[in-house]
């Protein structure tokens, strides 16, 4: 058995063995000291290692209770190999044989039990050049497989837009690519452990064509929009051969493959992704009711459309179940019965389907003519076309309806799945097991009567099975064809020709009709594989119908409103509200807010005001409402009006990047940078804060350089929240650049926010008030106000950050007042400082001195 098991660990290479004997899965030697770590479960040891005179070290499992175990292991990011018994115990001699059926891996789950139920489970390869990057993605529960060629800055987004849970490099490239291995690790959500490596001799060329070819059973990749050249084929073919090196099955369930069509849908960058929280924006915006919808909402949101004829429609539909409540309700109900069908047919397609599953199958399939009831009427082309190409798969339901029982176990080797009267050799099997009892009381009646022995007995045992038992007084009685095959004390015991055939059937009645089961369970599971093409269209169909459901059902529940979507350069947003923050208020009311923007007068909005007032979340809620928009949802707002944006980017908040060597600053600039190189004239910005982690002087310099660029270079709406005074100078310098602020009103030393949007700039940010409200001691608010009012000149408490008359930068074709100041002395005086013997804030004092006198208020 231990040689068997170490062929199979050899197969199993760095996986987890799970070694199937009896109803446990064991693990041996490295992989039972690993488990035990990983599971909390008892470390034993069996006998001793023969190579090596030491116990060997052993962990196990029940078999039932493997899905629990399988998914702690996933999550913590583990590869399980599962090595099976391949023969029936009670039907072998000796050594039963085993082997590997399958490798278990964070991308390759079929499992309801260890996967996210409204979460995508992608398998991604990347294959990267100099230039450009190859991406493949499937998700095995499900059959979709994408592709898409992107330009090498650009793969990480790919990625992060993808989210998928185990990603596939090629070996080579693991230490010639260690930059990308380790960013691949710091992108968010990327999966647990290292990225797994795959021959590098299946993403060739020759191999890599031939490998795609011959899953699709194709001659050519024309059909599929694949060059031999592009990256993307060998990374296709490194999800394919990683897959059925992992499955030990046939993919039947993944029929197509995709390319992603990036210019088809917005683009956002992994900072942007995280920085918008996309995950908590589809959590309170999931209405669907099914498992499916789910998905398929979550990736609208992660990638909405560009192309506004295409949002029309989707807007269309929404707006007509928004309209009709019963209608929406009754599609709701109707949903709510549709069971995850994309996964059924996966884990169908594997050979690890179900009987509940295909029973829930058939509720779905059987609920399909009533949505086409539900949408006889319906008006708009999204609805009408869901409504003529939903397939009930009729003869498909009618064999799942005559096949299985309607509430079957969970697994068919508890036996009682194919319903009675499908097969009558099953009911005869089945008959014989149930109604033994009652056949060997009239065998017993007939013989009683035939030979007149009125305490004649059946009995049973192990030795010689089933037998007449006829006391010594009767033995004159017993016919002719009773065999004698036992004498007791008081009586002779017989079998016959009858009896033994009826104890063959019985005894084996059971094995047979399990058997049985399984053959007629397979045939059925072979019919909906062969329907898999046609049930997955409908599986989209509903999925597609629960998201519109959803999206309409949300809009009523939160007044939400249709926007206009087109081809315009507008962005005009009436009493916009941000749609998390308001589904988290509970008592309070969301105070909304409206935006303008432009790219003729109003192109940059630098937004200033109050630390806490609400900046972020007015620049953030504008960004949220066009993706929201652009994924086809109605918006939180009175009415809306949006030019579609190609791209949506973000700089929010401060976070370092330790693990690469970059500084808080660094990060921050290189998202700026980022910004700069990549946004185009349809893009939307949104900037929190730039310049924040260096000297006042330079950030402003940049902040205001950044601006500069944004609006004169690109072009693009953007949004620009900032404490930043000086820059409200820039709507002076440049047309398209205008001021926005925060209200607030002050009563003494308190400042109330009132989270209004006003035109204008603003020159306060009260962050010493916020300072107190955050619990910083009194001594240091206190003093805080009297160096601010030292720095400032000022004697009242409350004061801006910074100067009370700012220093104004200028275009880069002049220079600072500072530097030419009139008369000499300034001059003389400026000489005669020693900058090694000031302090930070001497020098500050000694600078706001000067700068005055310079602009001819001082001296």
């Amino acid at each position: 058995m231990m040689r068997q098991y170490r062929a199979a660990k050899s197969k199993a290479g760095d996986a987890l063995l799970f070694f199937r004997m009896g109803d446990f899965y064991e693990l041996f030697f490295d992989d039972a000291k690993v488990a035990s770590r990983a599971l909390g479960l008892t470390l034993t040891s069996r006998d001793k290692d023969r190579t090596k005179g030491e116990p060997v070290p052993m962990a196990g499992v029940p078999v039932r209770s493997i899905d629990g175990y399988l998914r702690r292991l996933v999550t913590q990011g583990f590869r399980v190999a599962i090595c099976e018994q391949l023969q029936d115990p009670a039907a072998t001699k000796g050594i039963i044989d085993r082997d590997v059926v399958r490798v278990i891996t964070p991308g390759t789950l079929t499992e309801d039990s260890v996967l996210q139920e409204k979460r995508a489970n992608y398998l991604l390869a990347l294959v990267p050049t100099p230039k450009r990057a190859g991406l493949a993605w499937a998700d095995l529960s499900t059959g979709r497989f994408f592709v898409e060629d992107v330009a090498r800055e650009d793969a990480l987004d790919a990625v992060a837009r993808v989210g998928p849970s185990e990603i596939l490099l090629p070996e080579g490239r693991i230490e010639s690519e260690r930059d990308l291995v380790a960013a691949l690790g710091r992108v968010p959500g990327a999966p647990a452990g290292a990225v797994r490596p795959v021959p590098d001799w299946i993403c060739a060329e020759s191999t890599a064509a031939r490998t795609v070819k011959e899953h699709f059973k194709v001659g050519t990749l024309q059909g599929f929009g694949l060059k031999r050249s592009d990256p993307s084929l060998g990374a296709a073919a490194a999800v394919l051969h990683y897959l059925q090196e992992t499955q030990k099955a046939a993919l039947v369930h993944i029929t197509a493959l995709r390319r992603f069509a990036s210019d088809d849908f917005m683009t956002l960058d992994h900072q942007s992704r995280a920085r918008l929280d996309l995950d908590a924006l589809t959590a309170m915006l999931d209405e669907t009711v099914s498992a499916g919808g789910g998905r398929l909402l979550r990736e609208r949101l992660h990638a909405p459309l560009t192309d506004p004829a295409r949002i029309v429609r989707r807007h269309e539909a929404v707006e007509e179940l928004c309209g009709d409540r019963f209608l929406r309700r009754g599609l709701r109900t109707n949903l709510e019965a549709v069971r995850d069908v994309e996964r059924i047919l996966s884990r169908a397609a594997c050979g690890r389907v179900s009987p509940r599953d295909l029973v829930g199958l058939r509720a779905t399939l059987e609920r399909v003519p009533a949505l086409q009831n539900d949408l006889a009427s319906v008006r708009t082309d999204l609805l009408q076309r869901i409504r003529g190409e939903l397939d009930p798969v009729p003869e498909l339901q009618q064999l799942l309806a005559r096949s299985l029982n309607d509430e079957p176990p969970a697994h068919l080797r508890d036996g009682d799945v194919i319903r009675e009267g499908y097969s009558e050799e099953l009911d005869r099997q089945r008959g014989m097991k149930r109604d033994g009892k009652s056949y060997l009381s009239a065998l017993r009646a007939r013989e009683i009567e035939r030979t007149g022995i009125q305490n004649l007995k059946i009995g049973y045992n192990r030795v010689f099975g089933y037998y007449l038992e006829v006391s010594h007084a009767n033995r004159a009685r017993v016919p002719e064809d009773y065999i004698r095959k036992q004498t007791l004390t008081n009586a002779e015991r017989y079998i016959t020709p009858e009896l033994k055939e009826y104890e063959t059937q019985v005894l084996t009645a059971a094995e047979r009709a399990h058997a049985l089961e399984a053959d007629l369970f397979e045939e059925v599971r072979a019919a909906v594989v062969a329907e898999v093409q046609r049930l997955q269209r409908t599986a989209a169909l509903l999925s597609e119908l629960d998201v519109s459901s959803a999206l309409a059902e949300a809009a009523v529940r939160r007044a939400y409103v249709r926007p206009q979507v087109d081809s315009s350069e507008l962005l005009e947003i009436s009493e916009g509200r941000h749609p998390v923050v308001e589904d988290a208020l509970v008592e309070e009311r969301f105070v909304p807010n409206d935006l303008q923007l432009d790219l003729d007068r109003r192109t940059v909005a630098v937004l200033t005001g109050p630390n806490m007032a609400g900046k972020s979340t007015y620049i953030r809620q504008a960004a949220l409402i066009v993706l929201m928009a652009q994924a086809g949802s109605f918006v939180p707002a009175t009415k809306a009006r949006i030019g579609v944006c190609d791209r949506i980017f973000t700089r929010i908040g401060a976070e370092d990047d330790l693990a690469g060597g970059r500084s808080t600053f660094m990060v921050e600039m290189a998202e700026t940078a980022a910004i700069c190189h990549h946004a185009t004239r349809r893009s939307l910005v949104v900037l929190d804060e730039i310049g924040r982690g260096t000297s006042t002087f330079d950030g402003v310099a940049i902040a205001w350089a950044v601006t500069e660029y944004l609006a004169q270079v690109t072009g693009c709406r953007t949004l620009f929240a900032t404490h930043y005074h000086e820059l409200t100078a820039l709507s002076e310098e440049i047309d398209c650049v205008f001021n926005l602020h925060v209200a607030v009103e002050e009563s003494g030393d308190e400042v109330i926010f009132l989270h209004r949007i006003l035109e204008g700039g603003s020159d306060r940010s009260y962050g010493i008030h916020v300072a107190r409200l955050a619990g910083l001691p009194a001594a240091v608010v206190e003093r805080s106000r009297a160096l601010l009012a030292g720095l400032c000149g000022r004697t009242e408490g409350l004061g801006a950050v910074g100067f009370q008359a700012p220093i104004k930068p200028q275009p880069p074709s002049r220079q600072l007042t500072l530097f030419t100041p009139p008369g000499d002395e300034l001059r003389k005086e400026l000489a005669a400082l020693d900058p090694e013997t000031l302090t930070p804030f001497d020098a500050l004092l000694k600078l706001r001195e000067l700068v005055e006198r310079a602009r001819g208020q001082k001296g």
